[in-house]
């Protein structure tokens, strides 16, 4: 069982990362905060940062300083408890600032040690700028594999879910030209296992259906078009069923994600970034959530990036940012 801050009576308590300072995730994370919500929220963040947001978009919010071991009460739209960590700079909405990116990082780790010690029930975090991240001299390719790195998970998985599906990667992010070397049957089991596994125990989904899809056009075409299919996808998906797991493939990916297919499935597993999620993000992009799965802590994010065209506008939706708390709400909570 994972440390966690809830309790039969009390809902659980959720640590949210402002991320990329001059993007929007202060500005989604203040709107959230302004709104009823099933659960307290705790914003890991400069706070001289989100009060100089909320001034310029207008919102009318109380930010209280907060740290452990202080009580928190449930959530009061106009209240948010926030962690303090100071930025390096003043952040300035629209402007990347290199200076900043330490902070960045600074409040993730503090988020997920908040987090892992069972101070507060789940991670939330808003949208980082990677570019940014690595122009200064920190190698980040990704939430899921920066705190696969920090809880020392052995075996992570990124999962997109929407009202419509959910897909999971096997391989994140990476460049296309590596992503071949990278499947391997060892990766293929690794994906299926946290996938079968995590769909049981955080979705309460008793057998999950899991359609598989192929790496190459048209599944590799029996080997002409490819061998991965029939030298490592194919028979590791034959393997796991045969213990048991309810597989389907390896099925072309230009058709497995038509309705009929999905109708009975629960989750669809990708090859690659931009396999699986041009189509979840084309029918729910605004609503998804970014879930990793295998970690000894819940993590979700919103879809979408850190829209610096946006930041400080008002004009940032906040829909995704909504469904990653409420996921975070849900998977976070005791079983009954």
């Amino acid at each position: 069982m994972m440390p966690s801050s809830a309790s039969a009576t009390n809902p659980p308590a959720l640590a949210i990362t402002a991320g990329e300072p001059a993007g929007i995730g202060p500005d989604i994370l203040l709107q959230c905060a302004t709104r009823p919500q099933a659960g307290p929220l705790v914003a890991i963040a400069d706070p001289d940062l989100l009060s100089h947001r909320a001034t310029q978009l207008g919102l009318d919010i109380d930010l209280v300083r907060w740290a452990p071991p202080t009580a928190l009460a449930a959530h009061r739209p106009g209240i948010l408890p926030v962690y303090a960590v100071p930025a390096r700079v003043p952040p300035v909405a629209g402007t990347l600032d290199v200076r900043n990116a330490a902070y960045v990082i600074q409040t993730l780790d503090s988020a997920c040690e908040q987090v892992l010690d069972g101070t507060l029930a789940a991670l939330v975090t808003a949208p980082v700028h990677k570019g940014v991240l690595n122009e200064a001299g920190i190698p980040f390719s990704g939430h899921t594999e920066f705190l696969c790195e920090r809880t020392d998970a052995q075996r992570v998985l990124m999962m997109l879910a929407s009202p419509a599906m959910r897909v999971a990667l096997v391989t994140t992010h990476l460049p296309l030209r590596a992503v071949a070397d990278a499947i391997t049957g060892a990766a293929m089991r690794d994906a299926l296992e946290v996938l079968d596994s995590e769909l049981r125990t955080r979705f309460g989904i008793k057998r999950p259906r899991i359609l598989v899809a192929g790496l190459n056009p048209h599944a590799g075409e029996g080997g002409h078009l490819g061998t991965e299919e029939v030298d490592i996808i194919a028979p590791a998906v034959d393997a796991l069923r045969e213990q048991g797991m309810d597989l389907h493939g390896p099925l072309p990916a230009d058709t497995l994600f038509r309705p009929d297919y999905l109708r009975d499935a629960d989750a669809v597993l990708a090859m690659y970034h931009d396999q699986g999620l041009p189509v979840l993000k084309s029918h729910g992009f605004g609503q998804a959530v970014n879930i990793s799965l295998g970690l000894p802590l819940v993590r979700t994010s919103p879809d979408h990036g850190t829209a610096l065209d946006l930041a400080g506008s008002g004009r940032a939706d906040t829909g995704s940012m909504q469904a990653a708390i409420d996921m975070a709400l849900q998977m976070a909570a005791p079983c009954p």
